[in-house]
């Protein structure tokens, strides 16, 4: 079967508290939670993945109890969202409620063109105002 634009893309990446993320994720950017474990036995890792449901993409965080890996996000390392327009107020303000931080983005095309929330990992997201094809 080959690669092409309708291949799924998993991003994938840990979180030093998942219930935190959750928060974020659902309830300030309205993405649901698509699968989860509990990683109880060991060796398993704790998993959340999030999406929306016809999106072909997912957003994936793990976390090793027995063995933790800690998020080191740089401010470089952006999820980027084209909202094809202004980047709704509520949106925003419920990232902030659950958790998010608006952040300055060293590159100014970003502050130019969206709003970059850091999320409570410290990664960044961009709700950029342009489309895709124009962004």
């Amino acid at each position: 079967m080959p690669l092409d634009a309708r291949s799924h893309l998993r991003l994938a990446r840990p979180s030093r508290d998942l219930a935190a993320a959750e928060r974020f994720w659902t309830r300030g950017l309205g993405l649901a939670v698509q699968y989860r474990a509990e990683g109880r036995e060991p060796g398993e890792h704790e998993l959340l993945m999030l999406g929306w449901p016809d999106a072909d993409w997912h957003l994936e965080l793990g976390r090793d109890p027995a063995h933790p890996v800690l998020p080191r996000p740089t401010e470089e390392d952006l999820l980027v969202l084209y909202v094809d327009g202004e980047v709704p107020g509520e949106t925003v303000r419920g990232l902030e409620e659950n958790g998010g931080r608006v952040v300055a983005s060293p590159n100014p095309y970003w502050n130019t063109w969206g709003v970059t929330v850091e999320d409570p990992d410290g990664y960044r997201l961009v709700l950029c105002r342009r489309g895709w094809r124009n962004g």
